[in-house]
């Protein structure tokens, strides 16, 4: 008997697979994409006081004409930012070949030939031009050279403008905490319906601020037109040059030497011994420059922790005198009315993240902020020694817009409803093959128990 039930068993199951390949047969398809394959792109940010390189990648299809973007690698490139090469062209390009190396092994091989390699020099490069053009030239060229060298498809080494690097800083800014375009649970690209974010950039030698804004400004060159995943933008920015760390350090120094022949915002305890040449070499303190002075001088000067001082040789570098427009923020600059949060990131963030994780201090508004700068500025030097968002992201999303995608793969494929169904039908088939088999299992044993 258990012969004959073992007998039943392979013709009910080939019955059950046959009808499960017709139901197959049924079934609509259609063509699908395939995943897409990943595009990489190479940014070196080449800053005022040092360069980076930043490798991003996205799918090779893009969400309404823009890359879903993200940060592969990176690498910091040894030594000062390119502008510090004046004197030494090749010793700028030379700087790069670390990690230009590090890209050989971080991209794929095969996708060398296809990834673009750019170089975007902001406010070191743009003193430098200002001052020596003929300098500006060599050190782009140099680093232009190394750079070809390379089997990626070289774009190009420049100097972007101020606007430029302050629009890419807010696209950066807004795409990381996802304001452009996000990953919905249900795996789509969707645009949250969240406004975006002012961004604020502090930098070597510049300082940028950046926000959308709905009216046309008055002073046309400080509007941009972005289109980013199928929304326009109308956007505010401005940089300012010679407002960034470094270059403000540098007219504070100048302003003391003339008007104290002490330092108020250096620590009382501090001195050294300061080489005029050094000041005034910079475009930034060329207004402060005396007729006739030593460059090879050298004067000692002292900190006198005075934070009223501080403020009042601070305040020295802003003029709200006169505006040529309906409103300004200062030195004559136009800026419509602020409105909405913003983001404060390189040196802004440094200097925050300074004062509460090393000294201490509370800093959450703007009250803690400006009691803690006083409390700094009234410690001696006793008490105090021993003490990336930038715009390479956004300058490669903005890039994404210019690179063609690539025709997604097709195959074949189902529904995921039919598939369903499919699975709904096979199952049922299998159901009805079993029970067909109990029953013949029963009748079989009924002449047994008679």
């Amino acid at each position: 008997m258990a012969g004959k039930v073992r007998s039943l068993l392979p013709p009910l199951l080939l019955a059950a697979a046959g009808l499960a390949g017709l139901l197959l047969l049924c079934v609509p398809t259609r063509d699908v994409r395939e995943p897409p394959a990943l595009k990489y792109g190479i940014v070196l940010d080449a800053g005022s006081s040092h360069t980076s390189m930043f490798i991003y990648k996205w799918p090779a299809d893009k969400e309404n004409d823009t890359g879903i973007v993200g940060q592969h690698s990176s690498c910091d490139v040894p030594g000062g930012g390119i502008s510090s090469y004046a004197d030494n062209p090749s010793g700028a390009s030379q700087s790069l070949v670390g990690c230009l190396e590090q890209a050989l092994q971080d991209v794929p091989k095969e996708r060398h030939a296809g990834t673009p390699l750019y170089l975007g020099a902001t406010a070191g490069m743009r003193l430098l031009n200002l001052t020596n053009p003929e300098a500006s030239t060599s050190v782009l060229m140099a680093v232009t050279h190394t750079l070809t060298q390379y089997p990626f498809d070289f774009r190009g080494a420049r100097i972007l403008s101020g606007q430029e690097e302050g629009v890419f800083g807010w696209v950066t800014a807004n795409y990381l905490l996802e304001n452009f375009i996000k990953y919905g649970w249900v795996g789509r690209w969707f645009r949250p319906r969240k406004g975006t974010l002012g961004a604020m950039d502090l930098g070597g030698a510049s300082t940028q601020i950046t926000f959308e804004t709905t009216s046309p400004a008055e002073d046309r060159a400080s509007e941009v037109q972005l289109h980013l995943y199928g929304q326009h933008y109308r956007v505010y920015t401005h940089s300012f040059l010679c407002y960034g760390r470094d270059q403000v350090l540098q007219r504070l120094l100048a302003s003391a030497l003339q008007t104290h022949g002490f330092h108020p915002c250096w620590p009382r305890g501090f001195s050294t011994q300061v080489l005029l040449g050094d000041v005034y070499q910079s475009p930034c303190t060329m207004a402060q420059r005396p007729q006739n002075f030593n460059s090879s001088a050298r004067v000692s000067l002292s900190g006198s922790s005075d934070p009223h001082l501080c403020r009042d040789l601070v305040s020295g570098l802003f003029s709200f005198s006169s505006c040529p427009f309906s409103r300004c923020s200062f030195n004559g600059v136009f800026q419509p009315p602020v409105a909405g949060n913003f983001v404060a990131f390189s040196a802004f963030f440094y200097t925050v993240d300074f004062l509460r994780t090393s000294m201490g201090l509370p800093v959450a508004t703007l009250q803690q902020l400006e009691a803690a700068a006083v409390n700094v500025c009234n410690q001696t030097w006793a008490q105090a020694a021993d003490t990336a968002v930038g715009w390479a992201l956004g300058y490669m999303l903005n890039l994404t817009n210019l690179i063609p995608a690539d025709p997604p793969g097709l195959r074949k494929g189902t529904d995921f409803s039919s598939w369903v169904v499919l699975l709904l039908l096979f199952a049922s088939a299998l159901l009805a093959a079993l029970v067909l088999l109990l029953r013949q299992v029963h009748s079989a044993k009924l002449p047994s128990t008679i």
